[in-house]
């Protein structure tokens, strides 16, 4: 690519990142979604109004002009439009229908067994929307159940079932759950003793511990035979989740479960899964037609072995098992200075037993070893060994060598029979009915902030609803967020290593810059003489080349000038008059030469000028 084309790709570069520097707020699409029901104040709109009605002064300095304000958005309450079980904003301030478990979890040390975690509801510590209340999971370490009935229950059929509801980490989370369980409808159903094992039909949202970030969507189906319930999990997501549970912002969790066994589901209202119940849940809903016999057994006389050894073979008689992999090296020299009387090593004569040193108890003391001072010049101490080298008639351990096994049957496997458990279910989305929604978690993070609660089979209800509640926190907190530049200082604080990426972002450009402008070849003279002359249209001679050679031609004519006069003066008049007719007719042609010369340095600069004379390129376009 030529240097002026990378040039101005750098320098794009550097405008762009110097335009992205000012904080701004870029405009949110999902804004859009939120129609007529989001409203925004202006704090100074009426400081500014005020202002304007006083008389100006036109002896007073003008005020510098002020920032644009930053624009509130009002919250308001979103309610469900349309055919729903259940929806719950949290915004009356109380809990309402919501029943606290007052039961004791089983199998667990009587300190934590309770369910005595505590609950409130409350705006965000952060808030962007003043008036907007949740429910919030307020103790670390208890265990919290909190649940409430459906309107009615939710019966699996020709409908789909959505089920949609906010979280928002406001303290991140170490190890903790944020999912909520579909309760199965029974007799036995009490939401005052919801526990752990308390019948659920679906169990779906965030879950993490350590580095394992889940979203959990399990269903429990019932084995159509024996009437017992097994839980069915979900694959897990490809979509890297982490950013979900550290970044502090509200996102927007649903699940959609279609009649035709189809599941999604959803972060921001963005697939992140999606499968079939029939193919992507492990275990599998429906059994295998066919297992293994449990009784069959593999023949003793069952041969697996693909290769043996060749029984006909034999050892060669010339093989030595017991010949040695190394032998010392026969032709290797002891070097000379070798001190064979010197040991390597000799007791520390400066070391000194120490005051407390018992030979009952510890033995005989004995000064630590160093390495023994005559040795550092010479190539060694102590006894010469010669060096091992590998042998060349070693051989090994003789082996026979392997070949087919006649005898071989493959690997055993039992037979298959068929199943007796098994049956085929083409229906699981045909669940067990739910009536109650709840909460049963285990955290060691709190504050954790739980909203707008949504159960419906209509997905433009649930639309509606994301848009007029999760839709106006993510306008509101796109509105707070800061801009580029301090989003990068943060992430720097947060990990110092980003100055360095900063740091060479900035100076590669200039490092670059600097390279393509003040470096490279220089242009020839030639060129530019030529662009002076361009800007008159003027033939010009090349002056400089033109000079060099006058000057050169001048003083070797001088010199053989210089020596003509003295060997004319030694000459006869005769001799003389011809010496210096012969020397006229040559300078003459060296005058007639160097005109030739001018006249056709002057023809290729006109030629040159004519050619990049924009009249003539016009003149050929033509």
């Amino acid at each position: 690519m030529d240097r002026t084309v990378w040039l101005f790709v750098v320098l794009a570069m550097g405008v762009l990142c110097l335009s992205l520097a000012p904080a701004c707020v870029a405009h949110d699409p999902d804004e859009d979604l939120l129609g007529e029901d989001m409203d925004v104040e202006d704090e100074d709109l009426d400081m500014d109004l005020g202002a304007d009605d006083e008389p100006e002064d036109d002896h007073d300095t003008p005020a510098p002009p002020k920032t644009p304000p930053v624009p509130k958005v009002t919250y308001k309450a979103p309610e469900p439009m349309g055919e729903h079980y259940f929806a719950e904003s949290f915004d009356r301030g109380t809990l309402g229908s919501w029943v606290l478990s007052s039961a004791k979890k089983e199998d667990t040390d009587d300190d934590i067994a309770k369910y005595d975690g505590k609950w409130e509801v409350e705006e965000m510590k952060d808030s962007k929307l003043p008036g907007d209340k949740g429910l919030v999971l307020k103790s670390r370490a208890k265990h919290h159940a909190i649940s409430a009935l459906l309107l009615r229950p939710f019966t699996f059929d020709t409908m789909p079932l959505i089920v949609q509801y906010e979280v928002n980490f406001q303290a991140g989370i170490d190890c903790g759950g944020a999912y909520v369980k579909l309760l199965t409808q029974t007799p036995e159903l009490e939401l005052a003793q919801f526990v752990d094992k308390t019948g659920y039909t679906i169990m779906f949202g965030p879950d993490k511990c350590g580095e394992d970030y889940k979203l959990h969507f399990i269903f429990r189906h019932k084995n159509p035979k024996t009437g017992q319930y097994e839980e069915k999990h979900a694959k897990k997501p490809d979509a890297d989740l982490r950013t979900y549970y550290t970044d502090k912002k509200t996102h927007l969790y649903t699940l959609v479960l279609n009649p035709d066994n189809t599941f999604e589901m959803l972060v921001d209202q963005t697939v992140v899964n999606s499968g079939s119940l029939l193919t992507d849940m492990t275990p599998p809903v429906n059994p295998p037609a066919e297992i293994e016999d449990p009784d069959d057994h593999k023949p003793e006389d069952w041969d697996e072995r693909p290769k043996i050894q060749d029984p006909d073979a034999s050892k060669p008689e010339d093989w030595d098992e017991d010949a040695p992999a190394q032998i010392p090296d026969e032709n290797a020299v002891k070097p000379d200075g070798w001190l064979d009387d010197e040991p390597e090593y000799i007791g520390d004569p400066d070391a000194v037993k120490p005051e407390d040193w018992d030979e009952d108890m510890d033995g005989e003391w004995e000064a630590p070893q160093i390495p023994n001072p005559a040795c550092e010049a010479a190539p060694g101490c102590g006894l010469w060994k010669r060096p091992t080298i590998d042998n060349p008639d070693y051989k090994g351990k003789w082996k026979a060598p392997m070949i087919d096994n006649p005898n071989y049957q493959g690997i055993w496997k039992p037979r298959k029979i068929a199943n007796p458990d098994f049956f085929e279910d083409l229906h699981p989305f045909r669940m067990s009915a739910f009536s109650a929604v709840g909460l049963e978690l285990w955290s060691m993070t709190s504050d954790i902030f739980f909203d707008n609660f949504l159960v419906t089979d209509d997905r433009n209800v649930a639309e509606r609803w994301a848009n007029d509640g999760w839709g106006l926190k993510k306008a509101a907190e796109g509105a707070a967020e800061p801009g580029l530049a301090a989003q990068m200082m943060n992430a720097a604080e947060e990990r110092p290593w980003l100055w360095v990426v900063y740091v060479l972002t900035v100076a590669l450009p200039l490092v670059l810059i600097f390279v393509f402008c003040c470096t490279g070849k220089k242009k020839s003279e030639a060129p530019a003489a030529a662009a002076d002359y361009k800007k008159t249209d003027e033939p010009q001679p090349d002056v400089k080349e033109a000079e060099e050679e006058a000057q050169e031609e001048d003083m070797s004519s001088a010199d053989g000038k210089g020596d003509g006069e003295e060997e004319a003066n030694d000459e006869s008049p005769a001799d003389k008059e011809e010496v210096d007719g012969d020397k006229e007719e040559e300078d003459k042609e060296e005058e007639d030469k160097e005109e030739e010369d001018k006249e056709a340095s002057v023809e290729e600069l006109e030629d040159d000028v004519l050619r990049r004379s924009p009249r003539n390129r016009k003149v050929r376009k033509d």
